[in-house]
């Protein structure tokens, strides 16, 4: 990697609208660097070989992260072609260009590669089956980013949540803001991820390959430390909330009572000590995570509250000029 002295070090982020591309925009850059951040605003469609060329002319970056796929799982199994052509050809056409460049991509994975059986939680080499569509697209991503790019760091990682974007938590507090009773699946399992958290960690990784030898390439799980069920993960919501909204009651429900195009597996846990032996690296246990994410999003919808209330009552400036 060319040592450009004087000037930052450019780690570009493809998918500048998605939860971790958003955290990893906000977050704290390590010294030396410079984050940039492209996406389908920016005209780098994922799906577009041409449109990854471009931003790489562009901002001629030193490590690349891919935070951008096609994540609709349901939607999936029936757009097949759009799922593929996001997560498996566009981390294609994304590895050939570092490989041009010699330089490292670090692409974001998911548990959806694998079909849940296993009793305890997934180690790295476990066998992959993926359920449906969307875990197939994925896995078929990091077998092309596998073949092409000796220099990458596949980062698997699961039940992701942030203040940005549609997720679990956000859909929680929507829901429990207007009902009394929710049902919720109580037979998955799971490591919930905050974004904010997996970022750090992206950072860490990329820093370490800017300033010095090659760390150990491959593939890694990183989730949050812990693990709970979809219906616990909304009941500590509801409970983080509770100073801004009350709870509604969380019934547990099975997976067969809330069927949906796609499977999911039941057991999404993913063992996480190889990040830590290699990197030095412990995503924070889910619940502090949790609440924080919460909090923010609840003093947020409390600051535009305050805001609309206000412009309510402000005076008309009437016919004053």
């Amino acid at each position: 990697m060319a040592d450009r002295h004087d000037v930052p070090r450019r780690l570009l982020v493809v998918g500048r609208s998605g939860q971790l591309a958003r955290c990893l925009a906000r977050a704290k850059a390590p010294d030396g660097w410079q984050i940039v951040c492209h996406g389908r605003e920016d005209g780098l469609d994922l799906a577009s070989a041409e449109a990854s060329a471009a931003a790489f002319r562009a901002e001629a970056p030193d490590v690349v992260v891919n935070a951008a796929a096609y994540t609709a799982v349901d939607r999936a199994e029936s757009e097949p072609d759009a799922a593929y052509a996001i997560n498996r050809d566009g981390p294609a056409a994304l590895a050939r260009l570092c490989a041009a460049a010699g330089i490292p991509l670090i692409h974001i994975s998911t548990d959806y590669v694998f079909d849940g059986s296993k009793s305890g939680p997934y180690l790295e080499d476990d066998p992959i089956r993926p359920l449906g569509v969307y875990g197939a697209s994925k896995a078929a991503g990091e077998a092309a980013v596998r073949d092409l790019l000796p220099a990458h760091v596949i980062l698997r990682t699961s039940w992701v949540y942030s203040p940005f974007g549609t997720n679990f938590v956000k859909t929680m507090l929507r829901l429990g803001a207007t009902r009394t009773e929710l049902s919720v699946v109580a037979d998955q399992r799971g490591c919930p991820t905050s974004a904010d958290d997996l970022a750090r960690a992206v950072l860490t990784i990329a820093d370490r390959f800017g300033r010095g030898p090659p760390a150990t390439y491959g593939t890694y799980h990183a989730a949050g430390s812990g693990e709970t069920t979809w219906w616990d993960f909304a009941r500590f919501v509801f409970a983080s909330a509770a100073p801004w909204q009350s709870p509604p009651e969380v019934h547990p429900i099975a997976t067969a009572d809330y069927p949906t195009p796609a499977s999911r597996p039941a057991n999404s846990r993913l063992d996480c000590s190889r990040l830590s032996s290699v990197f030095g690296l412990r995503l924070p246990d889910w619940q502090p995570s949790v609440r924080a994410c919460v909090e923010e999003l609840c003093r947020n919808a409390e600051t535009e509250r305050e805001g609309v209330q206000s412009a309510r009552a402000a005076p008309s400036a009437g016919g004053i000029a």
